[in-house]
């Protein structure tokens, strides 16, 4: 069968509700999180939002300010499992700090969940831009290069 273009990549990540982000530290800690994002103008967006927070510099912005180097996981389990399927985009964040910038992502964030339309983001944002897509699903392969 064959591999499934990242635009079908892109495709299955944006239709779940959370991704996982994943940083490193630049003394190799890995750091992963739950996080909601929207995609759009050839990137994917996350912001650092209105939920309750020890600080605002989150260990992901310190981690990416070390090293931009970022992956994203999204997946789809169920127990009947020829539907289950996953998906890993590799890429480069760069951390959004300036409004004008940022406007357009947060809209994007606002479009797609309801709680940033009452409680729109602060930010920063961070933009990833998506160099290498991989996956997995039992009913087709998606091994992507």
């Amino acid at each position: 069968m064959p591999a499934l273009p990242p635009g079908q990549a892109l495709s299955r990540l944006a239709s779940v509700p959370v991704i996982r982000l994943a940083t490193v530290s630049a003394t190799g800690q890995p750091h992963v999180v739950v996080t909601t994002f929207a995609a759009g103008e050839g990137r994917i967006f996350t912001a650092v939002d209105h939920k309750p927070k020890t600080t605002r510099d989150l260990r992901r912005l310190q981690n990416i300010r070390e090293n931009p180097r970022v992956a994203l996981l999204a997946d789809h389990y169920e127990e009947a499992w020829e539907n289950l399927w996953w998906i890993r985009a590799d890429g480069q964040a760069q951390i959004l700090t300036d409004a004008a910038d940022m406007a357009g992502p947060i809209q994007l964030l606002a479009d797609r969940y309801w709680q940033y339309r009452e409680n729109r983001p602060e930010g920063p944002v961070i933009a990833i831009t998506v160099q290498r897509w991989s996956g997995w699903s039992w009913a087709e392969p998606v091994s992507i290069t």
